[in-house]
C-alpha cells in the first residue's frame, strides 16, 4: 500500500523534473564558456579552469540530487528521501551564506571597481597586459580611455574613429602632444561604463542563481519533510474537521428552565 500521498508524490517528481534541468543548464552554461574562451590566449588560464570545474560539479550534484529525488519518491524509500533532505538543509545553508553577503556588497561594487581601475592610470606606464586589454577594449566596444581620452599620455590607434562614426556623432576631436601639437578624432565613450554594465550583469546573474538555488532546496527541503513525516506514520487517520454547532442548520434545543420555589 502506498505510503505517500499520490498528488505530494506528482508534485516532487515535477520539482525534481525541473531541479534536473537546472543542474543541466549550469552544465550547457559551462561547456559554452569552455567553448567560448578555448579561443583567447593568454589570461589568468588557472582561475578560468577553476570556475568551470566548479560549474561542473555544481550541476552534476544537483543533477544526482534530482535523481535521488525522484527515485525517494517512486520507490517510497526512506532512506533516498533522508539524504536528499540532508542534503537539502546543506545546499540551503550554503546557498544563502554566499547569496547574503553577495547581495550586500552589490552596491559597494561601482566604487571599489573604478578605484581599482584608477591605479592603472596612466595607461601607457602600466604592464603590456594591461595595454593589451584596454586597446583589445577600445577595439571591440569603440571607446577611448577608462574614464577619458586623458588616461593615455600618447593616444593610440584604437581609440581613432574613422569618417563613418565621425559622421555619426560617435567622436570628438582632441589635442594631445606627442613631439609636437596634434589634433586626432576619438571615441567619446569611455570604456569604464561599459565594463561595468557587464560585470555588474554578471554580478546579479550570480546573485539570481545563488537565491533560486537557495529557494529551490528550501522547497525541496519542505516537500521531502512531509513525505518522510508520512512514510513514519502510514496509518494516522486523517484530521476532520467538524463544524461547529453555531453555525449548525438544525434546529436548537431548548431546555426547560427551571425556576426555584420562592422561601
Amino acid at each position: 500500500m502506498a505510503q505517500i500521498n499520490t498528488c505530494l508524490k506528482r508534485t516532487f517528481t515535477i520539482f525534481n523534473i525541473f531541479f534536473a534541468i537546472v543542474g543541466g543548464v549550469i552544465i550547457s552554461l559551462a561547456l559554452l564558456a569552455q567553448f567560448s574562451t578555448s579561443f583567447q590566449e593568454g589570461g589568468n588560464l588557472e582561475s578560468r579552469v577553476n570556475g568551470l570545474f566548479g560549474l561542473y560539479i555544481v550541476g552534476a550534484i544537483i543533477m544526482v540530487l534530482a535523481i535521488l529525488g525522484a527515485y525517494g519518491a517512486h520507490k517510497e524509500s526512506r532512506v533516498a528521501l533522508i539524504v536528499f533532505l540532508v542534503c537539502m538543509v546543506l545546499g540551503c545553508l550554503v546557498m544563502f551564506r554566499y547569496a547574503v553577503p553577495v547581495a550586500v556588497m552589490r552596491p559597494q561594487v561601482e566604487g571599489m571597481m573604478e578605484e581599482k581601475f584608477r591605479n592603472y592610470l596612466p595607461l601607457d606606464e602600466n604592464s603590456e597586459d594591461v595595454k593589451n586589454m584596454a586597446d583589445n577594449l577600445q577595439k571591440t566596444f569603440h571607446c577611448c580611455g577608462l574614464f577619458s581620452y586623458n588616461d593615455w599620455k600618447n593616444i593610440p590607434e584604437s581609440c581613432k574613429c574613422n569618417t563613418e562614426e565621425e559622421e555619426e556623432g560617435k567622436c570628438q576631436t582632441v589635442s594631445y602632444r606627442y613631439l609636437m601639437e596634434r589634433s586626432t578624432s576619438v571615441y567619446t565613450q569611455t570604456c569604464f561604463p561599459i565594463i561595468m554594465h557587464y560585470f555588474l550583469l554578471g554580478f546579479d546573474i550570480v546573485l539570481g542563481v545563488f537565491f533560486t538555488l537557495a529557494i529551490l532546496a528550501l522547497l525541496g527541503m519542505i516537500l521531502s519533510s512531509v513525505m518522510i513525516h508520512q512514510m513514519r506514520y502510514p496509518n494516522r487517520p486523517p484530521i476532520l474537521l467538524t463544524v461547529s454547532t453555531v453555525f449548525s442548520t438544525s434546529p436548537p434545543k431548548y431546555e426547560e428552565l427551571y425556576n426555584p420555589p420562592p422561601y
